[in-house]
């Protein structure tokens, strides 16, 4: 479902697959070649969502604002993964949401970074760029090495560009 709300309405890159069970309202732009998959739920209601290009919202995440307060911004070659959820905070280039993780407001995730599955980010924190947070509440626990950078967030970001394209064709 895309829906406008309050005069506002979602605007959609170019090469980017929605599946058909995504909910996208309000106020959210997205870049090109971006992939929102089954279940996921990008709410620009109460507050702006931007995200740039190569950007995948894996199956049941949920990214959303606080009201006149936290927008959403999301950076380019961004994956966010299955059941995460990302409020009212900044994801910059290059970055890994991993699986069934929260990254709450006024979080700042620099570039080439992970938050690790299942970690809990909490209000206020900055993850600098290159490295490694995981647990509850999450903490540094290692430098990103170029191979996991390389074989982690490049890769899935690279994947779900080409898994998107199957359903395209479908």
């Amino acid at each position: 479902m895309i829906k406008s709300l309050n005069g506002k309405t979602p605007k959609i890159g170019k090469d980017c697959f929605i599946a058909e069970n995504a909910t996208i309202v309000g106020e959210v732009e997205m870049g090109d070649q971006c992939s929102i998959w089954f279940n996921a739920v990008l709410r620009g209601d109460v507050h702006f969502i931007k995200m740039g290009n190569k950007v995948n919202v894996q199956d049941g995440a949920v990214i959303h604002c606080t009201y006149q307060k936290s927008p959403t911004t999301i950076g380019n070659n961004v994956s966010i993964g299955h059941n995460a959820i990302v409020h009212g905070c900044t994801l910059q280039d290059n970055v890994l949401i991993g699986m069934g993780s929260i990254v709450m407001d006024d979080c700042v995730v620099e570039s080439n970074s992970i938050v690790a599955a299942g970690a809990v980010v909490t209000k206020g924190t900055r993850i600098p760029s290159g490295t490694v947070f995981a647990g509850m509440p999450a903490k540094k626990i290692k430098d990103i090495s170029p191979e996991l950078s390389q074989g982690e967030i490049d890769r899935i970001a690279n994947n779900y560009v080409k898994y998107s394209s199957w359903f395209k064709e479908s």
